[in-house]
């Protein structure tokens, strides 16, 4: 297979944004300034702006945004925090760094995000967070029911966006719903930096201050640290770059939707492309169900497709998560197996994503 007829998974080599990015990094090269300075701020601001948030904060990655929002919410040991089952096992990862237990559930059938009884049945009166995922660029289909049943116990909600760029939930910004959310800036993300990053984002002046503080050794001034923070800074090229590919985030997120929707119309219903709940998607990946996952990705590829599988095992089989003794989640289990993301992204042709249906297509019916 050629490189001119290979459909990749994604493109991370420069694109149209390349003078502009090249410019960005040189002006910080120029200005000698590399950590908190005002690109950073800038993007702070711009950030906030275009999510729909009062405040943004830059922070080293997407893992340390959410235990960060944990930690400015008094979340710690003794406390137990519910995450989905089906997610990045960083969403966790990031409850365990602040001292707290996760409780893992199980998600729905269609979306696969967070499943609200789930959640409710696994409160307890240790439960201090509830972090749901905005998985695969879509809002959690829950997130109605489960801004409810936090705010009858008076738990905070912490949104885990950091698949979730621009994306809506029932009208409203994602990560606005509850007390904060997390967003990552890694590569591969719809808004995606040269190396790692992250921010949080939030409503709550009070709040957004202390993620700032604790994200800089809890320093209040210089050299007086008034709580125990880390070092979870977002540097100035990262947010230089940032900025310029912010500036196209709604154009690029247009074409993921038009992308999107070429899929969707042209994909046999027995495809199983994972239904859309929400408008406010945004497409990070395009997952389908396949209970012959592993033979279509081999019949793909071999037509030079290029496919990933995403979260195979759920965070309730993960080795690292056994010590918190997590209960059976057959949902996310059955998806793990099955689910199989198509190439998306905003450099993907609308002819190569319809070859890629196509395919699919064909390989439904010949193995029905």
């Amino acid at each position: 297979m050629t490189e001119a007829t290979r459909i990749p998974f994604v493109e991370l080599r420069p694109g149209r944004d390349h003078a502009e990015i090249a410019a960005a990094i040189e002006r910080v090269v120029t200005r000698g300034w590399f950590v908190l300075g005002p690109e950073v701020e800038a993007f702070e601001t711009e950030f906030a702006a275009a999510s729909g948030a009062a405040h943004a904060v830059g922070v080293a990655n997407g893992t340390d945004a959410i235990a960060l929002a944990l930690r400015a919410l008094d979340v710690g040991p003794g406390d137990e925090v519910v995450v989905p089952a089906m997610t990045a096992a960083f969403t966790a990862l990031a409850v365990i760094w602040t001292g707290a237990t996760p409780v893992i559930v199980d998600v729905e059938s269609d979306a696969l995000t967070l499943d609200a009884d789930a959640c409710a049945a696994a409160l307890s009166d240790r439960t201090r967070a509830i972090v749901p995922v905005h998985l695969y660029g879509q809002p959690a289909a829950h997130m109605d029911r489960l801004v409810s049943i936090a705010a009858a116990r008076g738990i905070a909600i912490v949104e885990d966006c950091c698949q979730a760029h621009l994306a809506t939930s029932a009208g409203a910004a994602v990560g606005t719903r509850g007390a904060a959310g997390a967003f990552s800036f890694y590569p591969t993300k719809n808004l995606g930096a040269m190396g790692d990053g992250g921010a949080v984002v939030t409503n709550d002046a009070a709040l957004a201050a202390r993620v700032r503080r604790l994200r800089n050794g809890g320093q209040a001034s210089r050299y007086d640290h008034v709580e125990a923070g880390v070092n979870s800074r977002l540097d100035e090229m990262q947010a230089a770059i940032l900025r310029v590919r912010l500036a196209g985030l709604a154009d690029a997120t247009g074409v993921r939707r038009r992308l999107a929707a070429a899929y969707r119309e042209r994909l046999v219903p027995r495809a199983g492309a994972v239904a859309e709940h929400d408008a406010g998607h945004v497409y990070h990946l395009f997952p389908i169900r396949s209970s012959a996952r592993d033979a279509l990705q081999a019949s793909l590829g071999a037509r030079g497709m290029e496919t990933l599988v995403h979260y195979p095992v759920p965070l309730s089989n993960q080795p690292a998560f056994a010590r918190f003794h997590p209960g059976a989640c057959p949902v996310a289990g059955q998806a793990g197996r099955e689910l199989l993301s198509l190439p998306l992204h905003p450099r993907l042709a609308v002819s190569e994503a319809l070859a890629v249906a196509d395919a699919v297509n064909e390989f439904v019916e010949r193995t029905s």
